[in-house]
């Protein structure tokens, strides 16, 4: 397969027709006809069928959709990097768990960024429990999130952070007038961001330790969006003590009490520890001291205007 190739299939995909794509891409439809062809005897898959209702694609044709985006979005930024490292500048990628990417990481990458001109960097939501073997195929240079249950020697492991999970609901939800027990709590319906999905975080430890049902579980896109829908009224959410503080303040949520409602957790930076110095492990020293744990407790996030290296953000599914 060639960039080429992929190239027309996707805007195929995105577009519905050969000929549209034949005339975004500005070549011919013979030229975007004979791309799809090499593709279809290449993989040995139809890809897609003309019907009287536009392209039906097979399910191979789906997944090679799916693929022929994030490959040549790889392609994008390899070149953007290849270029900067012409230039003399460095990369640092950071993976992260969703929890810390969503509400920790604006903070610190602004305030870290903002130390030296000659880096950029790049933020991709991952899940903690690949860790391990994204940075040992060098795929990322530092991970951020719930510390390892063991840590191999052949990594260096910090605690950057302490932070508290706390269950929140609408004022208007019955539950706010009880102190509930266990048993109580899993029976509610629980509103959930992302990270709920991984098998290793705060989040996942709170939903096997009350034994809440996957039936009572809805997953949301982001951990604000289940945090709106809690507002509603319509159910439970485990979410960040720091983050949600102003919403109790107001009366916009209410914290429930007891100790069912509550879980100590920290997040811990994770590098190869025959590392050399590195921005990586400058990050992870960084990430530890109190002004970055301000920065990352603000809760404001960060303006990409306000970046002055360049900064990536790739969402991993």
């Amino acid at each position: 397969m060639t960039p080429t190739q992929l190239r027309a299939y996707s805007t195929v995909v995105r577009l519905g027709s050969v000929k549209q794509a034949a005339a975004h891409l500005e070549v011919s439809e013979a030229a975007v006809s004979l791309h799809i062809g090499q593709l279809r005897r290449e993989l040995g898959d139809q890809l897609f069928s003309r019907t009287a209702a536009g392209l039906a694609f097979t399910p191979g044709g789906l997944r090679l959709a799916s693929r022929a985006t994030e490959l040549l979005g790889l392609q994008d930024i390899t070149v953007l990097e290849v270029s900067a490292a012409g230039k003399g500048r460095r990369l640092l990628r950071v993976g992260a768990s969703s929890l810390f990417a969503e509400h920790a990481a604006p903070g610190l990458i602004e305030l870290f960024a903002a130390r030296a001109d000659d880096l950029d960097l790049e933020l991709s939501v991952r899940d903690p429990g690949a860790f391990e073997s994204l940075l040992v195929g060098r795929t990322i240079d530092i991970a951020i999130g719930p510390p390892p249950p063991v840590l191999p020697s052949a990594f260096a492991g910090r605690p950057i952070m302490n932070y508290r999970i706390v269950v929140v609901a609408g004022p208007e939800h019955p539950i706010v007038h009880l102190r509930p027990s266990a048993g109580q709590l899993r029976d509610q319906t629980w509103l959930l961001g992302p990270s709920a999905a991984a098998k290793v975080g705060a989040v996942p430890e709170l939903m096997r330790r009350l034994g809440v049902p996957e039936a009572n579980q809805q997953i949301y896109q982001s951990n604000a969006a289940a945090l709106e829908e809690a507002k509603r009224g319509r159910g439970l959410t485990p979410a960040l003590s720091f983050a949600v503080a102003p919403d109790v303040r107001n009366g916009l949520l209410v914290q429930l009490p007891g100790p069912h409602a509550m879980l100590e957790a920290s997040w811990h930076a994770l590098t190869l520890a025959d590392a050399s110095p590195s921005a990586a492990a400058e990050l992870a020293r960084f990430a530890s001291t109190p002004r970055a744990i301000q920065a990352m407790m603000r809760g404001a996030g960060a303006k990409v205007g306000h970046f002055r290296p360049s900064v990536h953000v790739t969402l991993w599914s």
